[in-house]
């Protein structure tokens, strides 16, 4: 499971990395990273789904899921040593902690390493920015058609996947109540544009779906 970064090391940095790297597993809902505490490492995702999660003034607020392969410590290896979000397992993970001088050393000797790292950056930034203004100007129902093209095309890349996240936290991720995710799932559902069986859920009818997210 390389990174496209990876791939630009030479056999020697490889080797490099891989001795300066420990693999872990994780179990669904364990702690990766933790909000506020010190940063020594990079980490990098293998395998599994995890959320990027942060603790706001009045409730927790899940900021994207995350897909392997994926880097998932890079805002705090180029800015402040603390991390400013945890990250939790929504199922078994395997999990590379990377030491985070070995991987700034790779920086600085390898510009193709690092122009591949900035790129992975910028691309989490247009994201962010794209669904920071589809939560704050889009209704409920786009909002979860978003999410759902989402998780088809980027996530689990498929039309039907198991939906491993709670109710609370698909509405923490639309800013939606729980009662308001469950009710337009429901409508999706009745509408033929989906078909749910437990945690399953199948998209039956994409150019539906797509409409609702075009417009809001």
């Amino acid at each position: 499971m390389k990174s496209p970064a990876a791939r630009k090391l030479t056999p020697q940095e490889t080797e490099k990395l891989s001795g300066n790297c420990l693999t872990v597993k994780f179990k669904k809902g364990d702690s990766i990273i933790k909000q506020g505490t010190y940063s020594t490492n990079v980490v990098y995702l293998k395998r599994g789904l995890v959320k990027i999660h942060i603790e706001g003034p009045y409730r927790v607020q899940v900021v994207r899921i995350v897909r392997p392969p994926s880097y998932l410590g890079l805002p705090t290896t180029f800015g402040d040593k603390v991390n400013h979000y945890s990250v939790s397992a929504i199922e078994e993970c395997e999990v590379c902690f990377i030491d985070i001088t070995t991987f700034r050393t790779l920086l600085s000797t390898n510009s193709d390493f690092s122009n591949q790292i900035l790129i992975e950056l910028c691309k989490g930034e247009l994201e962010s920015y794209n669904k920071c203004v589809n939560r704050t100007q889009k209704q409920v129902r786009g909002k979860l058609a978003d999410m759902l093209i989402d998780f088809s095309d980027n996530i689990f890349r498929a039309d039907s996947f198991v939906l491993n996240i709670t109710q609370e936290d698909i509405g923490n991720l639309v800013d939606a109540s729980r009662e308001s995710v469950s009710r337009v799932m429901t409508e999706f559902a009745k509408d033929g544009i989906i078909e749910m069986n437990g945690k399953s859920l199948t998209i039956t009818d994409r150019p539906m779906l797509n409409n609702i997210s075009r417009n809001g």
